[in-house]
């Protein structure tokens, strides 16, 4: 689990409920089945008549890794793409083609496929930067769809609280329970604004984080192919591809020599 983002949700609602608690409220005024489902659905569908349903898949999943931490791949990159390069220092790249089936990563084997075939360096970097170019365009759609439902629940919200209005102006004859129809009809309000700024804004924010972090390790990818083709030293080549590594990467690594 990744514990900045639980802990950052963890904070904000607690701070919310000790500042209801003080001024005499209760968390569970703030339960109301009826305003969620106005305010998470209606953003839901608005989101998706935006998006194609392709991209709020993508999202869906990319909205996983917010919270579930993966381990930086770039240590794992640098290793196989080094091991590649003693391979083909030794035997050539042609050696490297019974290779190309394990590996995982698309756009390493896209990028050692074109090696083995032969591509010279500035053709397999012009046509491996399309590639970059094009996966890039199509991540920029992940975070706008959280930005998109960040700026559509507060309003969906409003709506929620008129909704609940409605429902209330239609019941004055029990002046007793306006007071707290009126009250129970702005928790929409507060779903939408507080699930815009407490999730939905600050998700896109981290995916942004995320998707920048991929297109570094593509480029990464990219120098040490372009490395091995040009039979640059193995140990050239991983001290060139060092200054890709995260800093959390790199301070273990640190440990690990010392």
């Amino acid at each position: 689990m990744n514990r900045s983002t639980l802990s950052g949700i963890g904070i904000a609602l607690t701070g919310i409920a000790v500042g209801l608690y003080l001024d005499g409220g209760k968390v569970a005024q703030m339960l109301q089945p009826t305003a969620a489902l106005i305010v998470f659905g209606g953003t839901l569908g608005a989101v998706m008549v935006q998006f194609p349903f392709a991209i709020l898949i993508q999202a869906a999943r990319q909205f996983k890794e917010v919270f579930f931490h993966s381990v930086d791949p770039a240590s794992r990159l640098i290793d196989d793409l080094t091991r590649y390069a003693v391979t083909a220092r030794r035997s050539g790249l042609m050696s490297l083609d019974s290779e190309l089936e394990s590996i995982e990563d698309p756009f390493l084997r896209k990028a050692m496929t074109l090696a083995v075939d032969g591509t010279n360096p500035s053709e397999l970097r012009h046509r491996m930067e399309l590639e970059m170019d094009r996966e890039a365009d199509s991540e920029d759609d992940i975070p706008r769809v959280f930005e998109a439902a960040g700026g559509f629940a507060p309003t969906i919200g409003i709506l929620g609280a008129v909704i609940g209005l409605i429902q209330v102006m239609q019941r004055l004859e029990n002046i007793s329970e306006v007071g707290k129809g009126i009250a129970v009809a702005f928790v929409a309000t507060i779903y939408g604004v507080g699930s815009a700024n407490l999730l939905f804004l600050p998700c896109a924010g981290r995916i942004k984080m995320l998707m920048r972090r991929k297109q570094v390790l593509r480029e990464l990818i990219l120098d040490g192919v372009i490395c091995i083709v040009e039979k640059t030293n193995p140990r050239v080549l991983e001290a060139k591809l060092a200054v890709y590594l995260s800093r959390a990467a790199s301070i273990a690594a640190e440990k690990l020599v010392a």
